[in-house]
């Protein structure tokens, strides 16, 4: 394993977080901090508990994974996205660095600026409600799981786009609507039986539904069905990343 390698990409994608810090992470905290304002506080205070939790609180773990899922997705897919863009990727690809150091060093530098941003919003959510964590060893687990499967997903999809507009484009308008749908501000029990099973079929009720167990101990699916789906995501955006370095699609010209 070559760790200088990795360390030189970690280092740099890093380092352009701190050079962008006001659009990386400054801005992200303020719009969720806008959430907690409206929803926790002005709609919140007028709404019953969910599941004996104050509506400012149950939301806390949904608009933590929206902003984890959107943060990691846009980190990793610019990353590689804007390598292929300006041609460097070509420089990094003829490099004595494999495929598996060339993912490691982005994506864990994409996962890492994601979760420090969502313990922000954690830390910056209890100025304003109530917060408890129940299981904080399973919510490290969700967070950590989360950050790294979007982070290879949003590396899938800097590597596939070929223009700006593909490369926000799955993020806006599949992704986000997704999450809203998913449970952030709302449980799927709330549904009509109907609309309760389509809901199933969205894959972030599960990730939202297990990182809320793990503050309140309240979950719409179990947590073992939970955090099997995100190990199946994870594996195929995984099995993904190798075909892409095994065909050099996008890669090669």
């Amino acid at each position: 394993m070559n760790f200088p390698a990795i360390g030189a990409i970690y280092r740099f994608e890093m380092a352009r977080t701190w050079r962008t810090l006001l659009q990386s992470i400054v801005s992200p905290v303020i719009s969720t901090s806008l959430y907690f304002i409206v929803f926790g506080g002005a709609i919140g205070s007028r709404m019953t508990d969910i599941g004996g939790v104050s509506y400012g609180a149950f939301i806390v773990p949904g608009l933590i994974m929206l902003s984890l899922l959107t943060q990691s997705m846009a980190n990793a897919s610019f990353g590689i996205y804007f390598p292929r863009f300006i041609g460097t990727i070509y420089e990094i690809l003829s490099a004595p660095i494999s495929a598996i150091e060339i993912v490691i060093g982005y994506v864990g530098a994409a996962a890492t600026k994601s979760i420090i941003l969502g313990i922000i919003i954690l830390a910056t959510a209890s100025l304003f409600v109530p917060v408890r964590i129940d299981h904080p060893l399973w919510m490290a687990l969700f967070l950590l799981l989360t950050a790294a499967t979007f982070s290879l997903f949003g590396f899938i999809i800097g590597i596939w786009a070929d223009n700006f507009e593909k490369l926000q484009m799955i993020p806006l308008l599949i992704i986000t609507p997704l999450t809203f749908l998913g449970g952030s501000f709302y449980s799927i029990d709330m549904l009509p039986p109907f609309w309760q099973r389509v809901a199933l079929f969205n894959p972030v009720v599960y990730l939202i539904s297990g990182f809320r167990w793990s503050f309140y101990g309240k979950a719409d699916v179990r947590v073992g069905v939970s955090l099997g789906m995100t190990l199946v995501f994870l594996a195929l955006c995984v099995t993904a990343v190798v075909w892409i370095f095994k065909t050099g699609y996008r890669l090669k010209k």
